[in-house]
């Protein structure tokens, strides 16, 4: 088994009504946006809930292929989640990704784990130097030390696992951009205003032939 992907889905919903993987969005869960953007890309899903409850929950509304993990530590938070799901993937290689990113591009995906082979982590970077490491792709093994000797240290933060690595390779957002012009691979919905917002992304955009084609029918 060569890929796995670790799904976070950590954190709290408070802001939400209902749980916030399980939201609408165009006829489908939140949580299941993410799963089929990956999907076919990698030989295996892993979804890290903070307790038995959620993952049992989630369990009803996605596919039975998906393994689930429980991590209660949440005051470890996300780094705590990485290497629970770290711990258990297979593949030799793990994109890391959150579950309210609900138009991660497999073409984009697809180019970090291609980069990965050799290295630590692929990690995409932007030109102010900021990193993404909850959309990135790692070498498993490596990136699972990494993640329990910062926890060791009381760290709880993902950066502090990527500082440990060695042999990273930062993708370029200019690169990206390439294949995901609107960096809608980053994404994240984490208020009723940005639900909103991934309503309309998420529609087809209409080309200048469709608009002539409109503008003719009135």
């Amino acid at each position: 088994m060569d890929r796995s992907v670790v799904i976070l889905a950590m954190g709290s919903s408070a802001k939400f009504v209902s749980d916030k993987g399980l939201l609408d969005l165009h006829g489908k869960p939140l949580i299941n946006h993410v799963i089929d953007s990956i999907k076919g890309l990698v030989d295996e899903i892993i979804v890290v809930t903070s307790s038995q409850e959620r993952a049992d929950l989630y369990g009803k509304v996605v596919s039975s292929e998906i393994n689930f993990v429980v991590e209660g530590s949440e005051s470890e938070g996300l780094l705590a989640g990485a290497a629970a799901g770290f711990k258990v993937a297979q593949g030799e290689y793990s994109a890391l990704l959150p579950f309210d990113s609900p138009f991660v591009s497999q073409e984009v995906m697809s180019l970090l784990f291609d980069c990965a082979i050799g290295k630590a982590a692929v990690i995409p970077r932007s030109t102010d130097m900021a990193c993404q490491p909850l959309h990135a792709v790692y070498h498993t093994k490596q990136a699972l030390q990494a993640a329990k000797e910062v926890l060791a240290e009381n760290e709880v933060d993902l950066q502090a696992m990527v500082e440990k690595l060695r042999g990273i390779r930062y993708m370029s957002m200019m690169v990206i951009e390439q294949l995901d012009p609107d960096l809608k691979t980053f994404f994240t919905v984490k208020s009723t205003f940005d639900l909103k917002k991934a309503e309309v992304m998420g529609k087809p955009r209409k080309t200048s032939k469709t608009k002539e084609i409109i503008k003719r029918r009135k």
